[in-house]
């Protein structure tokens, strides 16, 4: 899959200075020329920005959209899982779709979608409607993150090229610190709907000044592998379906859950042979024989699994057993994007002095899994000041990671190979958020279930002490109230011990990850590798 600019220069004035520099890469000269860069680039900015805002600011406004649509703590969830799912299946079209009508275009085609998307979901009346709307909204900002990185790389010198990554990751990362505090905000003074509607005003801004100063694409003919996308689509879309209704349908107690498992096997066994043997396959087999890549696809698959299934269990677990409001989970949340904003440029500094990569992502990753066996130890008496700093070391731990990973795996591929590698790389974080999100609600319900019965088993009249359980139960009706306020606090016990359960498993999964970071090879010093999109 070839990327819509990989070709240089598609306006008029690059095919008539073609003969002037032969080669785009040679000259310190933009690909495509813009008439006002700056402008271009916060256009840009707020249009990705969007994107990965949309990623974290539904997430403290969860229980909210429950009541309102009548929602379950199970079912809720698919307000998250559907945009990510979307997200995923769409990224491995976005070569070909801007290749055959245009980068232009097709950026314009997805900014004006994800606004007509967000403006429909604030205006959902039932959870499938919203659900179905972020499907919408995701399949069209899917395209919005690598064709920004895209616009940013070829309207830029290459010998820019690095600074300009920089800003625009850092900006980028602006969303998981400005997600929970102004979903929080927008919920708790307004709706929750106006989480979604706030996109519209600033997508309309973006929408304009892309209009205005978006430079045009030359068109590429580019092979579409539709059998291959069909497969990767189905597998996908069948893994997250197995997620999501393993539990409520008693898994594999359930045909459904059969079926679901037989088209997520299949399918990805003949995804596999078709793109070993297919003469055009949907992603470049070459890739997979390069040991950085293949190794950097795993880690961001738990990169993701481990940064979004946490920002998915905390707003109901503060909002719900800590009884924080939607403003105060904001506030707790913010930590996080702040400490990915803060180490960023200092591992790549520590790189540049000569710093192993790998002992750069490996002590990154080792940061995050000791952040949450901490919270692992959290109880319902932990105080705002430990949720804080505990955030703030696992932004400090992803930061870590983000950009030295991208540059370790694209350290060893050739430049022509970049675009697609960009699409492969967010569509394995994607999963991993998908995957992660699900199994951390379906351990949290069973959990909770399972806690529930153990701890309800130590009721009785020697634990409770000068309360008798027989005399209780005929104390009517005072005696059932203090039945419903024991069963309550059983309740929240519960809930808190599977959360905790929760966390232990991802500092597990963390330090699991740890002996493949030593698998890397270390790129060489000076090396100009361009990272990959590095947007949610």
């Amino acid at each position: 899959m070839a990327s819509a600019a990989a070709d240089g220069p598609g306006a008029k004035a690059g095919r008539k200075n073609a003969a002037a520099r032969p080669a785009a890469a040679s000259a310190d000269v933009p690909h495509i020329e813009a008439k006002n860069r700056p402008v271009l680039f916060f256009a840009i900015m707020a249009a990705a920005l969007l994107q990965v805002l949309d990623t974290t600011i539904a997430n403290v406004a969860l229980p909210h959209m429950q009541s309102s649509l009548g929602a379950t703590s199970d079912t809720i969830t698919w307000v998250l899982t559907s945009y990510i799912v979307a997200s995923a299946i769409a990224l491995p079209t976005t070569g070909w779709l801007s290749g055959r009508i245009g980068t232009r275009k097709l950026l314009l085609i997805a900014v004006t979608g994800f606004i007509t998307f967000s403006a429909l979901c604030g205006l959902a009346t039932s959870l499938t409607e919203i659900v179905l709307f972020r499907i919408g909204q995701g399949l069209a900002g899917a395209y919005i993150m690598p064709l920004s990185q895209t616009v940013m790389l070829d309207t830029t010198k290459p010998s820019k090229h690095s600074a300009a990554l920089m800003i625009w990751a850092m900006g980028i990362m602006a969303g998981p610190i400005a997600g929970p505090i102004l979903g929080g905000y927008l919920t708790e003074n307004f709706d929750w709907r106006w989480v979604f509607f706030v996109n519209v005003p600033i997508g309309l801004l973006s929408l304009f000044l892309l209009v205005v100063n978006l430079p045009e694409w030359e068109k590429i003919s580019v092979k579409f592998d539709r059998v291959g996308f069909a497969l990767v689509a189905i597998a996908i879309a069948s893994l997250q379906m197995l997620l999501d209704r393993g539990e409520q349908v008693e898994w594999f107690d359930s045909v459904e859950t059969w079926i679901y498992l037989a088209l997520l096997l299949s399918c990805s066994w003949a995804a596999v042979a078709h793109m070993v043997f297919a003469k055009n396959p949907l992603f470049d087999r070459d890739l997979f024989l390069d040991r950085n890549f293949s190794i950097a696809l795993i880690i961001i698959l738990m990169v993701g699994l481990c940064l979004f299934a946490t920002l998915a269990l905390l707003p109901p677990m503060l909002q719900g057993l800590l009884g924080y409001s939607v403003i105060d989970t904001g506030f707790a949340l913010s930590p996080r994007g702040i400490g990915v904003l803060l180490c960023m440029p200092i591992s790549t500094a520590l790189i540049k002095k000569g710093l192993d990569t790998r002992w750069v992502v490996g002590g990154g990753f080792a940061i995050v899994g000791l952040s949450m066996f901490e919270m692992s130890r959290w109880s319902l008496a932990v105080d705002t000041s430990h949720i804080v700093w505990t955030g703030l070391l696992q932004g400090v731990g992803i930061g870590m990671c983000f950009l030295p990973l991208n540059t370790v795996a694209f350290a060893t591929l050739p430049a022509k190979a970049r675009a697609t590698a960009s699409s492969m790389l967010n569509l394995s974080r994607s999963i991993g958020s998908s995957i992660g999100i699900s199994i951390v609600v379906t351990l949290l319900a069973r959990n909770i279930q399972i806690n529930h019965v153990e701890l309800g088993a130590n009721l009785t009249s020697q634990s409770l002490g000068a309360f008798d359980l027989n005399k209780l139960a005929q104390m009517k009706p005072l005696g059932s109230a203090a039945m419903q306020i024991a069963d309550a606090e059983v309740n929240r016990q519960a809930a808190m011990i599977a959360y905790i359960n929760d966390f232990w498993l991802m500092g597990v999964a963390c330090f699991a990850t740890l002996p493949l970071v030593l698998l890397l090879k270390p790129p060489k010093q000076g090396g100009d590798a361009a990272p990959a999109d590095m947007g949610h």
